[in-house]
């Protein structure tokens, strides 16, 4: 993608990066279970009206032995907010609708019911205002204690090289977000979540920006290091069919939350992203009873 800031492009590389390393780690998983499960990567591009060079992404897909379904997607954008999103937008309005926005997305739904499903996403977005938001939950259909402290642990030491309050802070904005009020419980055992981390300097010097990419580094990969590590402790358990229909019914937790109440499929919805790529959070098999 062309005509982007130094900034989105420095971020845009770092996410690609990380999407690599990721791959690379589940897929050693997958042979680890013997499986030659691979990712497919499809690219896309977006389209906007009187837009020459909105950009687009790649989405990534695999499916396999442990993975029942995992998407690691990428994507930089840019264009012009409608009048009416652009209000719900930080630094946006009707006057400066504009927006250039980049950022990995990433859900793993799991073959075991033991196996906790799991999302993270890291993003810059420029509108009048610069500013990195992201974050990572745990949704484990059979929750254990020890996988949770454990999760929580690696961001608590990932915020902790930031700054003393950043755990605290945004291990409650993720529980507060990731609630679903029509259910009136939570949709897994929460993580963190931050978003408006502002990155534009007055004085030009862009440290803010260094600050504030340095942490959204510190979570990709504080989840590269910790996720595997509890895929690998529990996706050879047995289970029950009682298990699997736990985890089906979880799985319809999650979907709720996702089409109902969960900011990133509305902002690609109302942004002209890619469809499949923002439904991809969604599991492949889910259950109401």
């Amino acid at each position: 993608m062309t005509d982007i800031s130094p900034q989105t492009h420095a971020a845009k590389t770092w996410f690609e990066d990380l999407r690599t390393q990721i791959c690379d780690a589940f897929e050693a998983i997958e042979r680890e279970a013997g499986s030659d499960a691979s990712f497919a990567f499809t690219p896309w591009s977006r389209e906007e009206a009187g837009n020459e060079d909105p950009g687009g992404g790649v989405q990534g897909t695999m499916k396999g032995k442990v993975f029942e379904k995992v998407g690691v997607n990428v994507s930089t954008v840019k264009g012009n907010f409608s009048k009416e999103f652009a209000a719900q937008v930080n630094g946006a309005d009707a006057d400066n609708p504009s927006f250039t926005a980049t950022g990995i997305s990433l859900v793993a739904h799991m073959a075991n019911p033991h196996v906790p499903a799991v999302h993270m996403n890291t993003r810059f977005l420029t509108t009048g205002k610069a500013w990195f938001g992201g974050g990572a939950d745990l949704n484990p259909p059979i929750p254990y204690e020890e996988d949770t402290e454990a999760f929580h642990a690696a961001f608590r030491a990932a915020c902790a090289a930031h700054d003393p309050t950043y755990y605290e802070k945004f291990k409650k904005w993720a529980d507060d977000y990731f609630y679903i009020p029509h259910r009136q419980c939570h949709r897994g055992v929460g993580g963190i979540f931050y978003d408006h981390l502002a990155s534009d300097d007055t004085d030009g010097s862009g440290a803010a920006f260094d600050r504030n990419f340095a942490f959204t580094k510190d979570v990709g990969k504080a989840f590269l290091d910790i996720y595997p590590k509890i895929v690998r402790g529990r996706m050879n358990a047995d289970f029950t069919p009682q298990d699997k229909q736990q985890q089906l019914e979880w799985r319809g937790r999650y979907v709720e939350f996702n089409l109902v109440y969960d900011r990133g499929t509305l902002f690609g919805l109302k942004t002209g992203g890619n469809i499949d790529a923002i439904l991809m959070s969604l599991p492949p098999e889910a259950n109401w009873s």
